[in-house]
């Protein structure tokens, strides 16, 4: 399977679970629950396993400097898993951010401000996740 297609497939794929976890109200149907939690992430999982497997020998690099980082990312193969690799584990930690921020009381309308910053700055996004799910972080008040 060509890298662009690949590449294309999985930023389709992962787009209605990101929808689901930001837009779904607390308490949403188990069903719908799943896409993001297991469906979407275990199937990008597969994608990856499959194309890391047949790719990263061949990239020629490593994580032994940032150098040898350089060098597996010049593979396209090697690059859209590394692409397809954060996909997925920024969709687990909103998940899991997300079930946090439900469980703390942290209102939708903060969680929908939330969850896009992991999506796009994954640490950063986890953070604020953090701080919002810790009492001692903010008042009870602001988070509703």
């Amino acid at each position: 399977m060509q890298p662009e297609i690949v590449f294309s497939f999985a930023n389709a794929a992962v787009l209605p679970a990101w929808a689901i976890l930001i837009l779904a109200p607390c308490g949403r149907w188990a069903v719908l629950d799943a896409v993001p939690r297991v469906v979407v992430p275990v199937l990008l999982s597969v994608l990856y396993a499959a194309f890391i497997l047949a790719h990263f020998a061949d990239s020629g690099g490593g994580y032994g400097s940032i150098a040898e980082v350089r060098q597996l990312f010049t593979s396209d193969a090697v690059l859209v898993a590394g692409w397809v690799h954060y996909l997925v584990f920024d969709l687990l930690i909103a998940t899991h951010a997300a079930a946090a921020m439900d469980r703390a009381g942290v209102g939708r309308i903060l969680q929908a401000a939330v969850l896009p910053t992991i999506f796009l700055f994954g640490p950063l996004g986890w953070l604020l996740a953090f701080a919002l799910t810790r009492p001692v972080a903010l008042p009870r008040r602001i988070l509703a």
